[in-house]
């Protein structure tokens, strides 16, 4: 089985993107392309990390963020096109790996 996961590693290997290291807990921006039209232009979406899942180009981030009184949360891979590019705006420490109670937390911005 292993001559496969190297075969699916190399196979991957050129399409994956360099991304900054955070954790569950960081608050991240990432710049997605929209298509309006003929034109394209870059939607920034800034929130708190709260899960990252996969391994490879199938890896996923879950962002949580508080627009306009509701909470909305987006899950976005990493290594997609549309991805323009990812910053770490703030870095946080939390006790767990998945900070689901981040859901229940009014001010998110505002962990230790």
């Amino acid at each position: 089985m292993t001559g496969m996961d190297d075969l699916i590693r190399a196979l991957e290997a050129p399409k994956l993107r360099d991304v900054p290291e955070f954790r569950p807990g960081d608050v991240i921006r990432f710049y997605e392309k929209v298509s309006e039209g003929t034109r394209e232009r870059l939607q920034p979406f800034e929130g708190v990390v709260l899960k990252v899942s996969g391994s490879g180009t199938r890896t996923t981030v879950t962002v949580r963020k508080i627009a306009a009184g509701v909470g909305v949360e987006r899950t976005v891979p990493l290594h997609s096109p549309r991805l323009d590019r990812i910053e770490v705006v703030k870095r946080n420490t939390v006790a767990k790996s998945r900070p689901y109670w981040l859901r229940r937390v009014g001010r998110i911005h505002k962990i230790e």
